[in-house]
């Protein structure tokens, strides 16, 4: 193994360092990020020869977990591990969109960058380490990019900001902020918040972007020990005069199909526009001489797209026009409802435009909760959003596969926007599932989740802490004086424009915040002016939302489960649970409730209704109460015996009801009062040094009816005398009875006992 190349520095108060050399040198570069106890080796990768077939730019960043790197074997019987986790490709998208700006236009060389945790330490997460060692192999290495940039996170702890807070602070931070920026201008915003104010989050991010330049001076360190010289290749642009070309065939034609407010007759009319345009350039006026773009094809539609592109921008810029003919500033029309379906615990429809989310809420006990195997120090998550993204959505016709990186990350980011507005456990011991279904899309599916996810639990009747909606706000940059903010961008705005800025919170501030860019960054006053922007958008949509549902309902759904929590001493847990489980198994049967019991003594108990939950819990108690001498409970006869009958006074606990104690006059046996099943009042008379238990029903009033049988009986105090005595039937095996020998008188309380003389 060569001797590695480091440099390192402070950053947050911890040492990071960068190493080359040592690993993985087969790639075009590799480095390992080391800090804390947290290693990552990054590797990038470029193929040899560009691909002419496809017209973007091929990247792939992949996100590796290994288990091994917090010492942990994987769950499931697939030791091996399978399919990357949701946080792997969030962590994995992190990377891509802080890197995928600042490669040449025009690349088509394939990209891979590989993000490889190999020891993983909580205080030090490996996500920014992956993103720092990708922006220092891609500079470092031969591939054409115009990096580098750094990274650093930024919590919020008590009015004060921190950089790369541990996990502890983390837990107390009111926000998760993580910003990548090159010297000038930043290049990834991602954020989740409790909502924090415009004005803290953009300190925050002007930290951070300080911060960074340290991050990238460490990586210009080590670009100058061991960088490599950029390679040379090939940039497939359009050229100008092809473009030109485009524009004086069909130039007005492409403008006038742009300015159709609907997007299915835009795209229609865009793409019968583009074959036409793409059949009459390349028909040769002669038949017989070849066409005048023969072999070229690709590249003039890639010109048609391009003028296409130039077009909408133009309109923006310079007279104001987006496609649908909204202002910039000018929100589509908003459409809520809520209890669209029956059956759902809850349900919420948000439409803004052509952008309509149907989102469900269901909720269920906390076992029910998400087993998280992936590289996080939490085992469970109680919250989940999921995101689909059907091709009707988009009128498209292609097969349902499982969810793709962008469903993931929606579905994360929306999850992120209203995860700190769940009431915690304590408040609401629930498992919530929310489901986001995408019905039609034009722009800002992830923004319309958020606000039908907010309706969505209102509906269902979720305490949350506050409501919550989400702006996408679009940009077409010309320079840092020149440029134009789009509220509530669409499809085409997106795909034209240069930047996706998206904003979700309350009307009290930021709970989340993604950034995605198309130009190598951006000034800070646009990113003040579009967080106010995105205010004022959020604060519109959220008036709307508040006229359908003002606040959660009062109730949880009449189909929602009814969760009950209590606490009971740890010591009794042997007794709730029983021999083989055979206590809350039957508790579990009879009252049709779900019983889960932590270690420290808590309680859960999820029922499908409050009378069920109620007498589950009743039980609970009653297994766990301590009997008391003189105290009076209501019993089950569960065993006759000679000497009296034994009486369950709570679930598990039984006493002997001597006979003497079980009536007031004499009797023989207990069968003549009394049967298994009946209910009795008993009182506990003593408890002895085994911890044996004494009745006596003395001066109690017995209830009337049995309820194991269905007979009706007397009061024992108010019987007048004993139930009639049937004679026994004779038996074959025993000989009959003397009929000389004279009756025995009985022996009772009255008769002096028999004396018996000692042996001697």
């Amino acid at each position: 193994m060569r001797e590695p190349i480091i440099v390192s520095a402070e950053i947050g108060g911890d040492i990071l360092s960068l190493e080359t050399g040592a690993l993985a040198n087969q790639a075009n570069s590799a480095v390992v990020v080391r800090y804390g106890d947290s290693v990552v080796l990054v590797t990038a990768t470029m193929s040899a020869k560009a691909r002419t077939d496809i017209d973007f730019f091929p990247l792939v960043v992949d996100f590796e977990e290994r288990k091994y790197a917090i010492g942990k074997i994987p769950g499931g019987f697939v030791k091996r591990g399978g399919r990357p986790s949701d946080e792997s490709i969030v962590q994995g998208r992190l990377v891509d969109r802080a890197i995928r700006p600042l490669f040449p236009k025009g690349m088509r060389n394939e990209v891979q960058v590989v993000v490889l945790p190999l020891s993983v330490d909580f205080d030090h997460p490996p996500a920014v380490l992956g993103l720092i060692g990708a922006s220092a192999a891609l500079t470092i290495s031969d591939i054409p990019w115009n990096g580098p940039v750094g990274a650093v996170r930024v919590g919020y702890v008590e009015g004060e900001f921190i950089i790369n807070p541990n996990s502890a602070m983390s837990e107390r931070s009111a926000m998760e902020l993580v910003v990548a920026s090159r010297p000038d201008h930043v290049v990834m915003i991602e954020a989740d918040a409790d909502q924090v104010p415009e004005e803290v989050m953009l300190q925050a991010i002007e930290l951070a972007h300080l911060e960074n330049q340290k991050v990238i001076a460490l990586i210009e360190e080590l670009r100058a020990k061991a960088g490599k010289p950029k390679a040379e290749l090939s940039f497939y642009l359009v050229p100008i005069e092809l473009k030109q070309a485009v524009k004086a065939f069909a130039g007005d034609a492409i403008k006038q199909a742009i300015q159709n407010p609907d997007k299915l007759a835009r795209e229609a009319a865009l793409d019968q526009l583009k074959e036409e345009i793409v059949v009459q350039m390349n028909t040769p006026p002669d038949p017989e001489s070849p066409p005048p773009y023969e072999g070229r094809e690709l590249e003039l539609r890639m010109a048609v797209d391009e003028v296409i592109k130039e077009t909408v921008r133009q309109l923006i810029l310079e007279e104001g026009k987006r496609p649908d003919g909204r202002a910039p500033d000018e929100i589509r029309e908003v459409r809520c409802a809520v209890g669209f379906l029956p059956r759902t615990h809850g349900s919420g429809l948000f439409q803004r435009g052509q952008t309509q989310v149907l989102t469900t809420c269901t909720l269920g006990a906390l076992h029910e909760a998400q087993i998280l195997d992936a590289l996080v120090e939490e085992e469970t998550k109680r919250y989940m959003h999921f995101y689909n993204f059907p091709p009707f959505s988009t009128g498209e016709v292609r097969p349902i596969r499982g969810p793709g990186r962008r469903e993931v990350g929606h579905g994360m980011l929306a999850e992120r926007a209203l995860m700190r507005m769940i009431p915690p456990e304590e408040e609401f011991p629930y498992a919530i599932l929310l489901y986001s279904e995408v019905l039609e899309s034009n722009g800002s599916t992830s923004m319309a989740s958020v606000c039908g996810s907010t309706l969505a639990l209102m509906d269902a009747g979720v305490p949350i802490k506050a409501p919550v909606a989400g702006i996408a706000t679009g940009l077409v940059y010309e320079s840092d004086d020149r440029y134009v903010l789009l509220t509530d961008i669409q499809g085409m705005e997106d795909a034209c424009g240069d930047m996706d800025f998206k904003v979700a919170g309350t009307a009290q501030g930021i709970t989340a915040i993604q950034l995605d860019l198309k130009i190598p960054g951006l000034p800070m006053h646009i990113i003040a002016e579009t967080l106010q922007r995105a205010r004022q958008a959020r604060l519109f949509i959220l008036q709307k939302m508040l006229e359908v549902i003002p606040a959660p309902r009062p109730e949880l759904s009449p189909r929602a489960p009814r969760i009950f929590v209590m606490e009971i001493s740890p010591d009794k847990i042997g007794d709730v649970i029983g021999p083989g489980g055979k206590t809350v198994k039957r508790i579990i049967a009879e009252t049709g409730a779900q019983i889960q019991i932590e270690q420290t003594g808590k309680v859960y108990i999820s029922a499908p209704d409050s009378e069920s939950g109620e007498r589950a819990r009743q039980m609970i108690e009653a297994l766990t109460r301590e009997i008391s001498v003189g105290e009076v409970y209501t019993g089950r006869v569960t065993r006759l015996m000679a000497r009296g009958v034994f009486v369950e006074v709570l679930p598990g606990k039984e006493g002997l009801l001597e006979l003497r104690e079980l009536s007031d006059r004499r009797i023989s046996r207990p069968d003549e009062v009394v049967k298994v099943g009946d209910i009795l009042r008993v009182r506990v008379k003593e408890i002895d040094h085994l911890g044996r238990i004494n009745l006596t029903t003395r001066g109690l009033e017995q209830p009337r009816e049995f309820t194991s049988m269905s007979t009706v009986a007397q009061p024992l105090r108010s019987m007048p005398h004993p139930p009639e005595r049937r004679p026994a039937p004779p038996r074959p095996d025993r000989p009959a009875p003397r009929p000389d020998r004279p009756p025995q008188p009985p022996r009772g309380e009255d008769f002096p006992k028999p004396q018996f003389r000692p042996k001697r």
